[in-house]
């Protein structure tokens, strides 16, 4: 028997011991692997997205891993790469059921991004801005992430659980602060289109940012925008989530 069909009958076994067991293998040692290797992806998720799990029974809990223990094809064992992996299964491999709080896609999904902001690399060509705004080229830290929910996935917990979305859309941003803790900062709506905008650039100038809002919002005054958009910019930077972008 070729080595790949005997691996595959291996893995196929460990996902679901309802399958024949591999040839030349012993239940209880292929027992001791299975638990194994769950063991090992409980954990990961576990600890990837705490508040989910603090939503759920450990019964269900178990129940929810085990079908993405069983269902999903994954293929790294890097700890963030898994909890991407189970955000990807609950977004298009898994059904809901009774068990699973609505919200649940958007709570894992701001979970990982959590995980990313934190373990993100800063980027050597984003410096803090030192001159004027108006100056330099601007752009979006690598540690910093624009986010938009319909539930305010944020405030969940064992105690708040929503039945539905909001009346609107819950923008934020996440970012790591000089402390390297992840921070929560509430949007309006035109900071989000700010930040969103530069999230699509290597970098933008002011002018050019400037230039955009003014298309963006006509029905404002020029004065009102450049105003309130150096003083935005200034308080983002700031906070590190705007930076400076050295060519």
């Amino acid at each position: 028997m070729k080595f790949d069909v005997i691996q595959q009958s291996f893995i196929d076994y460990i996902k679901q011991p309802s399958r024949p067991l591999p040839k030349g293998t012993e239940a209880r040692r292929m027992k001791i692997y299975r638990d194994l290797f769950f063991n090992n992806i409980n954990g990961f998720v576990t600890s990837a997205f705490p508040v989910l799990h603090s939503l759920y029974s450990e019964e269900d809990w178990l129940t929810l891993i085990q079908d993405f223990f069983v269902t999903h094809d994954c293929q790294t064992p890097i700890f963030i790469e898994i909890a991407h992996e189970f955000v990807i299964f609950l977004q298009s491999e898994y059904q809901l059921t009774d068990r699973d709080p609505v919200f649940i896609i958007e709570l894992a999904h701001y979970e990982y991004m959590e995980l990313v902001v934190a373990v993100a690399k800063d980027n050597p060509l984003h410096q803090d801005i030192k001159g004027p705004i108006a100056q330099v080229a601007l752009c979006l830290s690598d540690t910093a992430k624009v986010l938009q929910y319909s539930f305010d996935v944020q405030r969940v917990s064992e105690d708040y659980r929503p039945d539905t979305p909001t009346e609107s859309p819950q923008q934020f941003c996440l970012y790591r602060d000089g402390q390297e803790v992840v921070i929560f900062l509430q949007l309006n709506p035109l900071t989000a289109q700010v930040l969103g905008y530069l999230s699509q650039h290597e970098t933008v100038s002011f002018d050019h940012l400037l230039t955009w809002l003014k298309q963006t919002y006509p029905q404002m005054a020029d004065d009102v925008l450049t105003q309130g958009c150096g003083q935005m910019l200034a308080d983002l930077a700031a906070k590190g989530v705007v930076k400076q972008y050295l060519a």
